[in-house]
């Protein structure tokens, strides 16, 4: 059994892993990272760079601190080309005229879908839907949407190797038995409960970012696209949480022996997903735990219910479609 987030140890996986080391030449890779102005997709940016590629563009809300890392990125790194995309993640309009205005490569090697928020109070996006599902799954979606034509063209050269990496949590287990809430997602619900409201709500979210993920692969199998969990990391996510749910986050992990991990280090399983493992390495559609122990199994039977996987497409495409 998992503790609140599931923090569990995984058998197997990679013993070891440092990014410095254990990722090749990233020459003439395209990388797009949701989230990378702080915390997990800062720390891609930086540990990515260091490895060359042609271009990486990072997201964010925050353009001061955008502004800051690119600084950083091209003191080290003056040969890595970087833009920063601003985009209200929690905005389909914001995230599909952010792709428009600022993606100007071909090809699109890496897309990591890393930017989330955790636990929140209920709330409504822009869009009108509840907000973690909102930024968590649709922006994302959106994304992945707008970003697809170029993910397929880089697809098409010989050997190629394009990788999708969705960052989900261990906390996709709170979610409610029926998974999916789609008829209060459909009527703007911001969906209240009595218990643990905020985590059930982050529990869908994160389910969503799963289902998702196995779902392309199967629609896309030219393409490697699969979820990821961090390990639970002293990273804002975790910081800016309330008294209460910080107790509901330490309590768990004091009473099994286990501790937090650094930030560099809760980046690693989804470095190692995206450059450091070997094509071959990554089962397309899996579901990974820190660092690169492939645990698909692991899952509920919700989170692998391909019908449900298959609704949860169904309907994100007619959301999509609305912006």
């Amino acid at each position: 059994m998992s503790d609140l987030f599931g923090n569990l140890k995984p058998k197997g996986g990679v013993k070891g892993f440092d990014p410095a080391t254990g990722i090749p030449s990233l020459e003439g890779k395209v990388i797009f990272i949701t989230g990378g102005t702080t915390g997990l997709g800062a720390e891609s940016v930086r540990a990515l760079a260091a490895h060359t590629p042609l271009h990486i563009y990072f997201s964010g809300r925050n353009t001061t601190a955008g502004e800051a890392l690119t600084t950083e990125i091209k003191s080290a790194h003056p040969n890595v080309g970087l833009t920063f995309v601003q985009i209200d993640q929690s905005s389909l309009a914001s995230v599909k005229s952010a792709v428009k205005k600022n993606f100007i490569h071909d090809r699109l090697d890496i897309l990591l879908n890393n930017a989330g928020i955790m636990a929140q109070p209920a709330a409504l996006s822009k869009d009108g839907y509840e907000i973690q599902f909102a930024t968590n799954h649709l922006g994302h979606a959106m994304l992945t949407q707008q970003l697809l034509p170029k993910l397929l063209n880089a697809a098409q050269a010989p050997h190629s190797d394009v990788r999708i990496i969705n960052l989900t949590s261990e906390g996709f287990r709170l979610h409610e038995a029926r998974g999916i809430c789609f008829d209060e997602l459909d009527a703007g619900s911001v969906m209240s409960r009595k218990v643990l409201g905020a985590w059930v709500r982050y529990g869908q979210s994160k389910l969503a970012n799963i289902l998702f993920a196995a779902e392309f692969a199967r629609r896309y199998p030219q393409i490697t696209s699969v979820s990821v969990h961090p390990g639970v990391v002293k990273t804002d996510l975790v910081n800016k949480q309330t008294f209460t749910n910080k107790l509901l986050i330490h309590g768990p992990m004091w009473l099994s022996g286990q501790k937090m991990v650094e930030k560099h280090e809760g980046a690693y399983n989804q470095l190692w997903c995206a450059a450091g493992a070997k094509k071959e390495q990554v089962r397309n559609g899996s579901y990974y735990m820190p660092v690169g122990s492939e645990s698909y199994e692991s899952l509920d039977k919700v989170a692998k219910d391909e019908k449900l996987a298959g609704r949860l497409w169904d309907w994100t495409e007619g959301v999509l479609a609305k912006f």
